[in-house]
């Protein structure tokens, strides 16, 4: 009876966590979406679902501008920590947990404290821009602050170790002499990382696609700093409707359409990635 039981026991505080600060939310704030009113008067119960048309038809642009960010992050990401990862798996030796340490050294410091120090860098007079400027490598007028290119900048410096992570975990469990074995067979080393290293850390890249573009595609923080009024993401306007409008119903309307499209593009890339041959890969 009790080996019967322990499974239970065992996911029984873990579950228990998701249900009260997982769930409960999700479950009020799907009831908040669909109520009319306003702070004075009290919001009622109306299942009111035009809620969710008139906040994505209002921010549309929005939305898109969202999803674009998160994906060109999310591809440079992948482009800047496949090699460091693949380097600390394969290169660093005796060294690798000095070399991790330095790409997680970041998250010792605050998350707004790291993207208020690169709108420091990126100031029109300041310590990047302004030697350039000086001798006449930029011209006066030249500016990154309050462009697409600081926030996507903002966000792939924030969330790269989440990319280098999982694929350097998979990239270490690839064994060295399968791909000894390859080279003793003729293969290229272009071929080798084609066909067996890069098949082998899917599992990672998987990963670590779920744990960037999410929190890209939702993040606020960057766009608030580094952005301007034109680089508005779909969170300002979340935090705008919770926290200055007071507009609840609109605030979670938009956060269930934002969590159904990002749930929607994770499936459809999980399906066209193949999941069971990344499963197959991460079970090897």
């Amino acid at each position: 009876m009790r080996q019967k039981i322990a499974p239970y026991l065992l996911i029984l505080p873990g579950g228990l966590w998701l249900l009260c600060f997982l769930v409960v939310p999700l479950v009020f704030m799907a009831s908040v979406s669909t109520q009319e009113g306003d702070v004075v008067n009290g919001f009622v119960q109306t299942f009111h679902l035009a809620n969710f048309g008139n906040a994505l038809g209002e921010y549309k642009t929005q939305f898109l501008r969202s999803a674009g960010y998160g994906l060109a992050g999310t591809a440079l990401t992948i482009l800047l920590a496949y090699p460091v990862a693949y380097w600390i798996a394969f290169k660093a030796g005796a060294r690798k947990s000095t070399y991790l340490l330095l790409v997680l050294l970041p998250f010792f410091v605050s998350f707004v404290l790291r993207t208020v120090s690169w709108k420091f860098l990126l100031a029109d007079d300041g310590i990047l821009l302004q030697p350039l400027k000086d001798v006449g490598l930029l011209p006066a007028d030249f500016h990154v602050l309050q462009t697409t290119v600081a926030v996507i900048g903002g966000l792939t410096y924030n969330y790269l170790p989440f990319m280098v992570l999982p694929i350097y975990v998979a990239l270490e469990r690839v064994d060295p002499r399968v791909v000894e074995a390859a080279q003793d067979l003729y293969a290229t080393r272009r071929d080798s990382f084609l066909r067996i290293v890069l098949p082998l850390s899917l599992p990672g890249v998987f990963a670590g696609v779920l744990m960037t573009f999410v929190p890209m595609t939702a993040d606020y923080v960057n766009a608030s700093i580094l952005g301007g009024p034109a680089n508005t993401m779909i969170g300002n306007i979340i935090q705008t409707e919770y926290l200055v409008n007071n507009d609840y119903p609109a605030g979670a309307a938009l956060s269930f359409i934002l969590m159904a499209a990002m749930l929607i593009g994770i499936f459809a890339y999980a399906k066209a990635l193949g999941t069971e041959n990344v499963l197959e890969a991460a079970a090897r």
